[in-house]
């Protein structure tokens, strides 16, 4: 038997991890046996290179080694590309087709992200760990199979069990012996040692001076989370080899190279933070509304004392109103004097008042005032609106921008109610 070294030498495995030792002396010690082997690990970890040595030490290293995506095939041709077809047996089926347990008999399946396979693709696939024996699709006919099966998966399998999307008695069929890799950040002595030997491999391909590391680059190297394991870290080294002109690599050039390593909780702190600001912007449009609805409260109470009391006593009498309204700009309440004369009682106007006591005037002034109000103060209003609007938008010669300025409203208000008086 070959030792832990020497096979980690003969396949490119660098590290000294245990838990990666431990992971090689369990592939060498049961490839000699014909026992399913289910190989578990972080996605990057290098699940490949298990199966690969378990074919290579076993008594089939003569057979044909097959390696399948199952997460890459698509759940309608899965079926057919296992286990084959015969003619006809579905649309664009012009011929028969042999399926990859056919091919490898005698051989090695490596089953690469076995956790994918649909619940059917599973059943047929219980049948051929337990008795060797498929059907092919469109076929009747049992066919034999001595294929050895490795199955690898970054899925955890109890909780796919439990969700009903792994069927259990293929789990335990799969994992008689199970082998698991460990992540890169378990690793961490591994990890300088991997840069470096994929920096060097670099050089060597592109032709040029390899890159080193300072020593608190190091270290921020060690310790990043590296969540795509291996492969983001050979990736990480490839890229700075071309594109760093400089062969020393300070820490913050390899921040640069490295993203955030609480890129995740960011981007939920960043979704709950759209969500509160979807929240704040409806705050705001209610705050609008009730504004605008105050606003028109206080615009008719305003007009209500033009027409009782005239003009000049109202604006001594409610400076800050006629401000909150109009902005308090002295040329709009100008312009407000000059406009907004309203007579609710013309002077030529008679008025019978036999019918009241003639010596209680506060009360013959009291009951014209409400009678004249409650019919006209809601057409008063909109007159008043519509003879200002109008006004303004001629003064200044039909320009709306303009007009509101002088109005002290918004241009989109002033836009809603030319619409609404149709002018």
């Amino acid at each position: 038997m070959e030792s832990v070294q020497n096979i980690k030498q003969r396949f490119e495995i660098i590290g000294n991890d245990p838990k990666l030792n431990r992971a090689v002396e369990k592939a060498i010690q049961v490839a000699p046996t014909d026992i399913s082997v289910l190989v578990t690990g972080e996605s990057g970890v290098g699940k490949e290179s298990i199966p690969k040595i378990i074919h290579s030490l076993s008594h089939r290293k003569h057979g044909k080694y097959i390696a399948v995506n199952c997460g890459a095939i698509p759940e309608g041709t899965i079926d057919s590309e296992l286990f084959g077809h015969e003619k006809g047996s579905f649309t664009g089926a012009t011929g028969t087709r042999e399926g990859y347990f056919e091919v490898a008999d005698g051989g090695t399946i490596f089953l690469d992200e076995v956790g994918e396979l649909p619940l059917t693709t599973q059943v047929r696939l219980l049948r051929v760990l337990e008795n060797g024996e498929f059907i092919k699709v469109g076929s009747s006919q049992v066919q034999k199979t001595n294929v050895r099966i490795v199955a690898a998966t970054n899925v955890n399998m109890l909780e796919a069990i439990e969700k009903g999307k792994f069927r259990e008695d293929l789990y335990y069929r799969l994992s008689t012996v199970e082998i698991n890799l460990p992540a890169l950040r378990e690793r961490k002595e591994d990890i300088h040692l991997l840069f470096r030997k994929f920096a060097a491999d670099f050089a060597h391909k592109y032709k040029m001076p390899p890159i080193k590391l300072s020593d608190d680059a190091v270290n921020y190297l060690m310790h990043y989370r590296w969540s795509g394991n291996i492969r983001q870290l050979r990736n990480s080294a490839e890229q700075i080899s071309v594109l760093e002109a400089n062969r020393d690599i300070s820490l913050a050039a390899l921040k640069s190279y490295l993203p955030s390593s609480d890129s995740n909780s960011l981007q939920v702190v960043g979704e709950k933070k759209g969500t509160s600001d979807f929240s704040n912007e409806r705050e705001i449009l209610y705050k609008v509304l009730f504004d605008m609805k105050s606003d028109l409260t206080d615009l008719k109470k305003l007009t209500l004392e033009l027409m009782q009391n005239g003009n000049a006593k109202v604006q001594e009498n409610n400076k800050s109103l006629i401000q909150k309204i109009y902005g308090g700009s002295e040329e709009k309440n100008t312009i407000f004097e000059q406009e907004s004369k309203i007579k609710v009682l013309p002077e030529e106007e008679e008025i019978e008042q036999e019918e009241f006591d003639d010596d209680d005037d506060d009360f013959n002034n009291n009951y014209l005032y409400a009678e004249t109000i409650d019919e006209t103060e809601t057409l008063s209003l909109e007159a008043k609106e519509i003879e200002l609007i109008k006004k303004s938008l001629e003064k200044n010669k039909g320009k709306r921008k303009a007009a509101a300025d002088e109005l002290g409203i918004s241009e989109r208000t002033l836009y809603r109610k030319i619409k609404q008086f149709d002018l």
